[in-house]
């Protein structure tokens, strides 16, 4: 090779060497660039005012970035389990989010959100709308309508449910009238018919009777204009009230009242309460059993309760059987000629009272229903 061959070939190197050192020195700024616009991006504040605003919010509120990283949450947000490692828990949420920031506008929709894989009762209903603000963030909003839904199917299932309840007994009087008058000239058959006659106005009058005592307690406040009541006369009126019907079944009611206690209210809705509890008892109990009352201080609180050797009550059950015409058997409830009201007067009365009902039960041992109320302060005295 010449030497002249050889100079080219060194000034090319170093042409191309100076090439590649430009272009290096070019991508590494603008990599720095972009890096710094990026860095510039990332830190751009909230709107002003938009932060407290959020954090201020009752409802749930949550402000994310073009990333869906979560730059601010309100406590309900935090409470309601939407923000997980500064993102959003929720995948319809997330969704919910995308959609506004795709067309520019608020979007909203109805979200479920399931706080626990194993516990249907935590799913909450939530009203979600979620609108852009400015370029780069969205501000998400939710409502909880988890107590909405639940009361406005309460109110469905209740109308329903009394619609049918009060259907089937006027159906049958109306088939037993029609009955009676065709087998006019058969004495027995006309008997037999009265006297189903008789069961089916018997039960549309408990219907009835029981639809009135609950619109009272619902509209009554005891404690508006209480007296005070003696929980042993409450007591000894209830089981008075089913004596016949524990006789009828040759049940046994025990009673045990540990200490003398006195509570404010209506006595004749705190029998009513305890009324309903012993007559259940009796009424699902297999006869030649027993049924316990028993009433004792806790505390400042008075307990009685009602303990039964009946068929019990299942987990799933346990929860429901406070709410209107829920029954845990329908068919044997019928038969018995429960209407399931019962037990959604005690809790109203009970809840009016400043007190609740709890619920022990597991099947083939039986249940326990305990009313518990707090006790009235005694009396001041006057100076002598």
């Amino acid at each position: 090779m010449s030497d002249v061959d050889a100079t080219w070939i060194v000034l090319l190197a170093l042409a191309f060497g100076f090439s590649l050192g430009a272009l290096v020195v070019h991508l590494g700024g603008v990599a720095a660039s972009r890096g710094q616009r990026a860095l510039q991006l990332a830190s751009e504040a909230i709107p002003d005012g938009i932060a407290d605003v959020v954090g201020a919010l009752e409802s749930a509120g949550v402000v994310v970035d073009a990333s869906n990283t979560v730059l601010r949450a309100s406590p309900a947000a935090i409470a309601l389990g939407l923000v997980a490692d500064r993102g959003l828990a929720n995948a319809e949420l997330a969704e919910l989010v995308q959609a506004a920031r795709t067309s520019g506008q608020a979007e909203e929709r109805m979200v479920e959100l399931r706080r626990s894989r194993f516990d249907d009762a935590q799913l909450r209903h939530l009203s979600a709308r979620a609108a852009p603000i400015g370029a780069r963030f969205i501000l998400l909003l939710a409502d909880d309508r988890t107590d909405e839904i639940r009361l406005e199917g309460v109110r469905r299932d209740f109308v329903a449910n009394v619609s049918h309840e009060l259907k089937t007994p006027i159906g049958a009087v109306t088939l037993l009238a029609d009955a009676i008058d065709a087998a006019a000239d058969e004495p027995e058959r006309v008997r037999a018919f009265a006297n189903r006659l008789m069961v089916e106005a018997a039960r549309l009058g408990a219907l009835t009777q029981e639809l009135i005592d609950l619109s009272r307690v619902q509209d009554d406040d005891p404690l508006d204009d209480p007296e005070r009541v003696q929980v042993d006369a409450v007591v000894d009126r209830a089981i008075d009230a089913v004596r016949v019907a524990a006789e009828a079944k040759r049940i046994r009611i025990s009673t045990r009242v540990v200490d003398a206690a006195t509570v404010l209210g209506d006595e004749s809705m705190l029998v009513m309460a305890l009324h309903n509890l012993v007559a259940n008892a009796v009424q699902y109990s297999p006869e030649g059993s027993h049924v316990g009352v028993g009433a004792r201080l806790n505390g400042d609180l008075v307990e009685v309760s009602v303990t039964d050797k009946g068929v019990g009550i299942a987990p799933a059950d346990a929860d429901r059987v406070f709410e209107r015409f829920y029954r845990v058997d329908p068919a044997r409830s019928r038969v018995t000629g429960g209407t399931g009201l019962g037990l959604s007067i005690t809790k109203h009365i009970a809840v009016s009272h400043g007190g609740e009902v709890q619920l022990w039960s597991k099947p083939g041992q039986g249940s326990t229903f305990t009313l518990r109320l707090p006790v009235a302060q005694p009396e001041a005295q006057g100076a002598a």
